[in-house]
């Protein structure tokens, strides 16, 4: 960022940032193309971006659960936004290069991602893994540059967040009452919670895309506006390893609903009675009933949602210069083409 704010001139403001550095430096500046995969790689931490992603495992495992339930939406949600908010402007006449990067990102995020999390023994590793996962599948949104692009993107991110803060709820509270976040333990609990059984079942469903959850919907927007735009491989890619993660999401799952009562974990067997009444409970059971209810409605009411998305990225001037700005080289090549078959 430094090193942005020195080839610009000590410019502050993005779109001077732009103007300045392509005037002074070109497009082909060794600094400028430093600068950028400086910023690419603090952005991919951010937002848990294979090969950034190392952090991310352990901090999940080792820290307070509201404070990971945070990380894994808020951290995410602003890296993205920062990479729009930047890249975009700033980094708008290298937008091949930064593209070429993102794709790069997004395929090693969603094969690591789904590939690792399908051995993790540890529901908060397993999550942590996901979250790598649904990163690469965000990218692809990215990576578009289109209206559809950032308008999925916007949406998969807003009902990203009630999906996997209510997956974090759940696991906050079975491990308040049972000391543990071992996916073997969830053995039979539908016996002994219904309620979060059925919370934790529709949140995680709707991270592997079953429809008709919000998290299939998200999924759809996102590869339709990668077919559109031509990302045929990313998109294939993305498709494959969305099947992939529908396994370790539904072994949770069955672990949880189709074990019999001999087959239950000593944690579930020990489980305390359910009482919201007790100091605490109350706010974490309107939060997870409240990320439920969302999940499930945002898929039935996906298209006006993805409206809203879409009226957000329409009225947003940045975004709106970006799309045109790469509009632009198509439509001259169209009619240089047009021009030749004439002389012709």
């Amino acid at each position: 960022m430094s090193l942005l704010y020195g080839l610009s001139g000590g410019e502050t403001n993005l779109n001077t940032i732009a103007t300045k550095i392509t005037v002074i430096n070109g497009s082909q500046s060794l600094g400028l193309a430093i600068s950028l995969v400086f910023i690419i790689a603090g952005i991919a931490f951010k937002i848990s971006a294979v090969p950034f992603h190392q952090w991310t495992p352990d901090v999940y495992e080792g820290s307070p659960t509201p404070v990971v339930a945070f990380l894994s939406v808020g951290s995410k949600a602003a890296g993205f936004a920062l990479a729009i908010r930047l890249l975009v402007t700033a980094f708008g006449s290298m937008t091949e290069q930064w593209h070429f990067i993102f794709t790069a990102l997004a395929i090693l995020s969603m094969v690591l991602g789904n590939v690792v999390a399908l051995s993790q023994t540890s529901i908060k590793r397993m999550l942590a893994y996901s979250s790598i996962a649904q990163a690469g599948f965000v990218m692809i949104g990215l990576i578009t540059g289109t209206d559809n692009g950032y308008s999925s993107m916007i949406f998969y991110l807003f009902i990203y967040l009630f999906m996997n803060l209510g997956a974090f709820t759940c696991i906050i509270l079975f491990s308040l009452r049972t000391g543990t976040d071992q996916i073997s333990e969830y053995a039979g609990l539908y016996q002994k919670d219904p309620l979060l059984t059925l919370c934790l079942s529709i949140c995680l469903l709707s991270l592997g895309g079953i429809p008709p959850m919000a998290g299939f919907f998200g999924k759809i927007y996102l590869f339709w506006a990668g077919w559109q735009a031509g990302l045929y491989g990313l998109v294939l890619l993305g498709l494959i390893t969305s099947v992939i993660s529908i396994y370790y999401y539904i072994r949770v799952v069955k672990m949880m609903v189709v074990k019999e009562p001999q087959e239950m974990s000593e944690s579930v067997k020990n489980y305390p009675q359910v009482d919201w009444k007790l100091a605490g409970m109350r706010p974490l059971q309107i939060s997870i009933v409240f990320a439920t209810i969302v999940t499930s409605l945002a898929g039935i009411l996906s298209n006006p949602l993805f409206t809203l998305s879409a009226n957000s990225v329409n009225s947003t001037p940045i975004l709106r210069s970006a799309i045109i700005t790469q509009e632009i080289p198509q439509s001259k090549i169209q009619v240089s083409s047009a021009e030749d078959l004439i002389d012709k």
